[in-house]
C-alpha cells in the first residue's frame, strides 16, 4: 500500500515541471515581442517625436529642415524650442527634456558638455557672420560700425551672454569702439524686432536674420564682422528619449541636403 500511495506523485511532478517549462517559454516569447518594437533603440528606423533645442537664429532654416525630415520619415514629429543659446543651455543642464542641442557658439555648447549632458563630441555644422540691421531705406545713413557710436543713435544689441551679443562686443573691442545700447535683448530675434517696430535705429544681428526679415529691415555689412564669426555646434544629448530619430535629424542637418538649406539662408559652411 505504501508503494501504491506514492505512485500518483510522480506524474504530478512531471506535470508541474511541464507547466514551469511552458511558463518559461511564454516569458521568453513575451520578452522577444517587446524587444521587437519598431521604435526600440537600435532599430535604426526613425520614428516618434524628437525634441530639438536650437539657437533663435536657426528658426527659419531648422523649421524647413524639420518639415523635410517629417516628410522623409512618415510617423515622425520634430518639436523645436528656439531661444538664446545661453538660456537653452541652462534649461538643458537644469533637466529640461530634449534630444538635440544646436548652439550659436562653442562657449554655450561648453555649458552643456561640461555638465556631462552631451553624448559624444559636438560637431560644427555652420558658421554665421554679423551685420547691422537698419530701418528700410537706411534713413540714418549708417555705413559703418563706428556710425553706431554717434550721439543720439538708438542702437540695440543682444545680451553679452548670448552668442550674437558676445560676437558684437568682440567686433567692437577689435575696433576699439565703445557703444552704449538703448537695450540688451535676450536673443537675436528680439533685437531685430526692436528695429522692425521702429523702436531702434539699428541692431547688430546675424546676416541670416537680416535676410529672413525680408523688406522689414535693411542690412549694412561692416569689415569688423570678420573678426567675430560664430561657429555653430550641434550635439546629441545624453538624456535623449529618442536616440535613433535624434541621430537621423542631426545627420540631415549635416548632410549636403541640409547644408543647401542652411547656406541658402545665409549661413557659412563650417
Amino acid at each position: 500500500m505504501t508503494r501504491t500511495a506514492r505512485r500518483p506523485r510522480r506524474p504530478l511532478q512531471v506535470a508541474a515541471g511541464g507547466a514551469a517549462a511552458l511558463l518559461a517559454l511564454s516569458a521568453c516569447s513575451s520578452g522577444s515581442d517587446s524587444s521587437a518594437k519598431p521604435d526600440s533603440p537600435g532599430s535604426g528606423k526613425p520614428s516618434g517625436e524628437v525634441t530639438v533645442f536650437a539657437a533663435a537664429s536657426l528658426k527659419e532654416s531648422f523649421t524647413t529642415l524639420g518639415e523635410q525630415f517629417e516628410k522623409e520619415h512618415p510617423g515622425t514629429k520634430v518639436t523645436f524650442s528656439f531661444g538664446g543659446s545661453d538660456s537653452l543651455a541652462a534649461s538643458i543642464t537644469g533637466g529640461a527634456p530634449a534630444d538635440v542641442f544646436a548652439s550659436a557658439s562653442p562657449k554655450t555648447m561648453k555649458i552643456v558638455t561640461d555638465a556631462g549632458d552631451a553624448s559624444g563630441t559636438p560637431a560644427t555644422f555652420v558658421r554665421n557672420e554679423l551685420e547691422i540691421a537698419t530701418l528700410p531705406g537706411n534713413p540714418g545713413k549708417i555705413a559703418s560700425l563706428e556710425d553706431l557710436t554717434e550721439a543720439g543713435r538708438k542702437v540695440v544689441l543682444c545680451d553679452k551672454e548670448v552668442p550674437c551679443g558676445a560676437a558684437a562686443q568682440k567686433a567692437l573691442d577689435a575696433s576699439k569702439l565703445k557703444l552704449t545700447p538703448v537695450s540688451y535683448e535676450q536673443d537675436v530675434k528680439a533685437a531685430l524686432t526692436k528695429v522692425e517696430l521702429k523702436e531702434a535705429d539699428a541692431a547688430v544681428v546675424y546676416k541670416t536674420d537680416v535676410r529672413a526679415a525680408g523688406d522689414k529691415v535693411e542690412g549694412v555689412e561692416f569689415p569688423e564682422s570678420a573678426d567675430a564669426v560664430n561657429d555653430y555646434p550641434i550635439a546629441l544629448l545624453k538624456g535623449a528619449r529618442n536616440t535613433e530619430t535624434a541621430k537621423a535629424f542631426i545627420a540631415l542637418v549635416r548632410s549636403a541636403e541640409g547644408q543647401k538649406v542652411l547656406t541658402g539662408a545665409g549661413f557659412l559652411k563650417p
